[in-house]
């Protein structure tokens, strides 16, 4: 599935930066690893998302640390992963032969969990990789360079058996020979022949088993059945299927299984520019982010994991109500203070690194219309809020009609003073729409949300009338509004095209778009945003541009990388991947502009038009059949249900 084409010999040393684009994702529902194409790992948290990393030679060439597996000799490399799984298969070629190199990370179900329980996944928090010759002979050569909280602590290791240890930090299990230890660094060169095998397995403590290495067949086996039976789910069967399927199965690894909160990316301080200063901590769980990535998972038939999303999300904004956090940490930390770690050099010398976010704080007042959008969706699918969480979303409406007229940060997260953002004004409008529809009729909610409409009006559009702009009193064209066709917001279509060909004509650089591109308080550049050009393909498949739309996201599609994943941004110049990678909220982008292009395919685009609620329901109908998804809604969302099998089954003991 998805094998590159291309390849890549090693001649010679290694530049010390891999680009973005060639890493590929591994994980487990709680930590995750970026696997480069040259058989190095250089990013790894066990355990958590946000973690301190095991490796993060991502970050810091010298004092990151790695696990390299590669031939000795001269090769060139493939890859892809396992059917329908997140089990990452690279194939090593030399003169001499050819290898495979499995990366994955185990996960299962409990043994005994329910037949629709999304809570009890389990992950023993391993990081395994196995080596087998298919043809010759090759020697390869294995490097280990543990880090420490993010390489600030010094690292001794020590070789115990069939481990090596280091005191505070993980332990690597492995059956090579000869492993030679040099302060921080373990290595080993082994010959093998054709049918040969070895293996490694990382963990956070020594385990219990008298020998985990005997069980890596057994996790390789549990952790691809569950993964085939969630992606066995998928009800999307249009054009680009592989894509979409891809796309859930990262979106469901960047799900953290114990909370239920999804994390924006795996990473932290990939830079928006090689060498800049706009490098963030994307280890957390905007809500933003994650109403869009759960509309994206319903239209594909999957509700589980709105289930549980709807309980993290009473709990991080009960904690902070009405004043919510832009984002969350993944157990429901509601304090992210962000900090700079100085000793790191950057990705290719991008400094600061950071560590937390500290636009945390911000307020964002678009975030309170995605909520309650999400909210109306949940219900409409056949999910129910309790008495105490239908009164939090009562409390968010009052706050929003009490709030709305002040000006904000805008969903891009500027750190310069805050402005009137006419997309933030649109979705306080989604907010109160949305709770008179959830919640019932409500004269205050009523008439400011009327209030609203008649001011993006007056002070929402350019000087001439014509189109919307970013923020009043400004000129300049916003990506974001882009958005606006899919919320019902009473615009005419004169001045939603002219909007539309307003952000073409200033943002627009080929195939991609730039936010915005005025000033934002902040030094130094940026890449264009990729999601912004999947938010164009559903602007104009929506006024009828349908050739347009479908030729864009064509080609959008090939500008994955080899393994279909995507970062947060591009250099529309050279197609070099910039920032956090992989990005959750490109990858649901993708799904939602496959799902809307094949089902306005056979309902036309006026089946598009209404709330992301009304939308979904179609959708959904028209792939599940209604009597499929609401079945016993009253008890759960069963959109989705995956029934266990004893292949998923994780036993650790």
């Amino acid at each position: 599935m998805m094998e590159d084409e291309r390849t890549d010999r090693a001649p010679g040393p290694l530049p010390p930066y891999r680009p973005i684009r060639d890493y590929a994702l591994i994980g487990d529902c709680h930590g995750a690893a970026l696997v480069a194409r040259d058989g190095s790992i250089d990013w790894c948290c066990l355990g958590r998302f946000d973690a301190d990393p095991t490796f993060c030679r991502l970050l810091d060439a010298e004092q990151g640390g790695y696990l390299s597996i590669t031939p000795v000799d001269d090769h060139t490399a493939t890859r892809s992963y396992l059917e329908d799984t997140n089990i990452l298969r690279t194939t090593f070629a030399t003169a001499g032969g050819t290898m495979v190199v499995t990366d994955f990370m185990p996960v299962g179900r409990k043994p005994g969990c329910g037949t629709h329980n999304y809570v009890d996944l389990v992950a023993p928090h391993f990081l395994i990789r196995t080596v087998e010759v298919q043809e010759g002979t090759i020697e390869l050569r294995m490097v280990y360079c543990p880090s420490l909280a993010f390489g600030r602590e010094n690292t001794i290791l020590h070789a115990e058996e069939d481990r090596i240890v280091v005191h505070g930090g993980p332990v690597l299990y492995h059956d090579l020979s000869d492993v030679s230890l040099n302060g921080a660094t373990a290595t080993a060169t082994v010959q093998l022949q054709k049918g040969q095998k070895r293996r490694l397995l990382l963990t956070l403590q020594s385990s219990a088993q008298v020998d985990p290495l005997s069980h890596i067949d057994r996790y390789m086996s549990v952790t691809a059945a569950f993964w085939r039976e969630w992606i066995a789910y998928c009800r999307y069967n249009g054009p680009y299927k592989e894509s979409v399927k891809r796309s859930l199965l990262v979106i469901k690894l960047l799900i953290y299984a114990p909370s239920g909160a999804i994390v924006a990316a795996p990473t932290t301080s990939l830079p928006e520019s090689l060498g800049g200063t706009r490098n963030w901590d994307y280890r957390y769980c905007w809500l933003r982010d994650s109403a869009f990535t759960l509309y994206a998972l319903a239209a594909c038939g999957y509700g589980g994991e709105a289930r549980r999303f709807s309980a993290y999300l009473p709990r991080v904004c009960g904690a902070t109500s009405p004043n919510l956090r832009i984002m969350y940490g993944i157990d429901g930390e509601t304090e992210l203070d962000e900090h700079t770690l100085d000793h790191l050099d950057g990705y290719c010398g991008s400094r600061p690194v950071r560590q937390g976010n500290g636009a945390y704080t911000q307020r964002q007042i678009d975030t309170y219309g995605e909520i309650l959008d999400w909210a109306l969706l949940f219900e409409t699918l056949g999910g129910r809020f309790d008495a105490h969480a239908r009164g939090m979303l009562s409390a968010l409406a009052d706050f929003v009609a009490d709030h709305w007229q002040e000006p904000d940060q805008g969903l891009w997260e500027m750190r310069g003073p805050p402005l009137h953002h006419v997309h933030g004004k649109i979705m306080s409008w989604v907010a109160l729409d949305r709770a008179i529809r959830l919640l019932g009729s409500h004269s205050r909610w009523e008439h400011e949300r009327d209030r609203i409409v008649a001011e993006v009006r007056a002070h929402g559009v350019s000087t001439d009338g014509d189109h919307l702009v970013q923020a009043y009193g400004r000129r300049e064209a916003d990506a974001a509004l882009l958005l606006i066709p899919m919320t019902g917001f009473p615009l005419d279509g004169r001045t939603l095209t002219a909007t539309i060909d307003a952000i073409e004509r200033e943002l627009r650089s080929g195939d991609f778009l730039h936010r915005y591109k005025n000033e934002d308080g902040l030094e130094g550049d940026e890449g264009a945003f990729l999601i912004c050009s999947f938010w164009l393909v559903d602007a104009l498949l929506y006024i009828g541009r349908k050739e347009e739309a479908a030729g864009l996201f064509h080609r959008l599609v090939d500008y994955a990388n080899d393994v279909g994943l995507y970062a947060e941004e591009i250099d529309p110049a050279n197609r070099a991947f910039l920032g956090n990678f992989p990005q959750t909220y490109t990858q649901l982008a993708l799904i939602g502009s496959a799902v809307h292009l094949a089902y306005s395919e056979t309902k036309g685009v006026a089946a598009l038009k209404g709330t992301h609620a009304e939308r979904a329901q179609r959708i959904v109908s028209a792939t599940l059949g209604w009597r499929a998804i609401f079945a016993a809604a009253k008890a759960t969302w069963r959109v989705g249900r995956i029934v266990s099998s004893k292949r998923s089954i994780l036993s650790l003991e």
